[in-house]
């Protein structure tokens, strides 16, 4: 069995849904210019009470699970160290704020997970996986583990549904459909979005998240409980 085999059973055996890899032309981590992505799916019972705003239910699993993920990613690193590999972890959610607040993290989840072949991106901006849409969370891993990766040309889903962007609370999905060189920016605007929160969910979390998007997404039901 192959490294990557095993460390891909590995995860799912230790909670992932899915497991994918992929080759960074980008990579700021000196010598792993590869990465692995991973997804953990979120209860869509939970997501199916958003109605219009968060539930207090839906902030601690969020929450949960990103420690969930953070977990998984050490895992992950430490059985790529064993085989004698350098690894770096990408925290679940984090915002890395060095040069003025920009709500972005070290490095796009949603950038690993599409090049691993895993799904797409939607106009809400929320990386949709192919088996259970929006409803997940993602992690990555870069290591100079070199893994056998395929060249995938992920392509927008969404075609003229607008069901996120006329549910946004915030107006902050501005109704673009993604293409492989779009921009957050082209997309969605992260600081109305979170503005919105602060101001009108503070009671849920401190109006850290939302899940209106998520939950009305069609793609989201596929993978129905």
């Amino acid at each position: 069995m192959t490294i990557q085999k095993e460390l891909k059973e590995y995860l799912l055996n230790e909670g992932a849904c899915d497991v994918g890899f992929c080759k960074i032309p980008d990579s700021d981590v000196e010598g792993c210019d590869f990465a692995v992505s991973i997804v953990v799916r979120l209860s869509n019972t939970i997501i199916d009470e958003i109605n219009g705003e968060p539930t207090h239910t839906y902030f601690n699993h969020y929450r949960t699970v990103n420690s969930f993920i953070d977990s998984l990613l050490l895992k992950c690193g430490m059985f790529l160290q064993k085989k004698g590999y350098k690894y770096l972890t990408v925290a679940a959610s984090q915002s890395i704020n060095k040069d003025g607040w920009n709500y972005k993290g070290r490095y796009s989840h949603k950038k690993t997970a599409t090049l691993s072949g895993l799904g797409t991106i939607g106009k809400s901006s929320m990386f949709l996986h192919k088996d259970y849409g929006a409803a997940v969370r993602l992690g990555t891993v870069f290591t100079n583990c070199e893994f056998k990766v395929d060249e995938v040309k992920p392509v927008s889903i969404c075609g003229s549904c607008r069901k996120c962007v006329d549910a946004c609370p915030s107006g902050a999905i501005k109704g673009t459909e993604w293409t492989i060189n779009s921009q957050r920016e082209d997309m969605f605007d992260a600081e109305k979005c979170s503005e919105y929160m602060k101001k009108n969910f503070k009671h849920i979390g401190r109006g850290a998240v939302c899940g209106v998007c998520m939950s009305v997404c069609p793609y989201t039901s596929k993978g129905e409980d």
